[in-house]
């Protein structure tokens, strides 16, 4: 709701979008349009790369969320702190850098992977495109939430496939956000610095890292709300 009440501004949208595409070129990162062109050309995965930016962003982090609540308590409020900071920095950058995404770019040829194939689920296509802010790429918070998740899956979780997964998933979303031409590689390194800021006020407000914190609420904080854990 407040990315969407920032008010858009597609002119200046615009001309930051080809300010980021000239700036990677320069770089010689700019390849999001071969990877686009080339995915979009394999029906079934670039159907399936649109699910899952429409969905996985959501449903894996509310699903990492809840795990952490029921199996480490004591590092729940430090950790998803970290995510809503996070997030609270991000409107920050739509609000004072709007950018359209690369598919929304003029004559550059970016292929709208969801209106060609006409799947379901983002929020920057089709009849959802006029409830949803189009010039908030920057920075973006797939990749940000999903290195969120990532850390704390390799961190916290026990099983070693279990950690392998939680680094999978951020490189594939990286993938995922890239090639459905939602995202320049930039909004993704602008996503990094939001989460590493974020980190840094969960680690001022809370004296130490989230993974630090102790695994289970102590004894003493049960009492002030904190959900009962006694055993290991």
């Amino acid at each position: 709701m407040i990315r969407n009440a920032v008010p858009e501004q597609e002119a200046q949208a615009m001309r930051n979008a080809e300010w980021i595409w000239e700036v990677e070129r320069a770089l010689g990162i700019a390849v999001e349009q071969s990877l686009n062109h080339a995915v979009n050309g394999v029906t079934w995965l670039i159907v399936t790369m649109n699910y899952y930016y429409a969905t996985l962003h959501f449903i894996v982090t509310i699903g990492v969320l809840v795990w952490l609540y029921r199996r480490h308590p004591g590092r729940y409020a430090a950790t998803r702190t970290v995510l809503f900071a996070t997030t609270a920095i991000a409107l920050l950058g739509y609000y004072f850098f709007p950018l359209a995404p690369p598919r929304l770019m003029e004559g550059v040829h970016f292929i709208d992977t969801v209106q060609v194939h006409d799947t379901w689920g983002s929020m920057a296509s089709g009849n959802m495109a006029n409830v949803s802010n189009q010039y908030a790429a920057m920075p973006s918070m797939h990749i940000g939430w999903s290195v969120w998740c990532g850390i704390t899956i390799a961190v916290l979780a026990a099983p070693l496939w279990v950690k392998v997964l939680g680094w999978i998933y951020p490189a594939a979303t990286l993938l995922v956000i890239v090639c459905t031409a939602n995202h320049f590689w930039l909004d993704a390194v602008g996503g990094v610095l939001c989460l590493g800021m974020g980190f840094a006020v969960s680690y001022l407000w809370y004296g130490g890292p989230a993974h630090r914190m102790p695994r289970l609420v102590p004894a003493h904080a049960v009492g002030s709300g904190g959900p009962a854990q006694t055993s290991p």
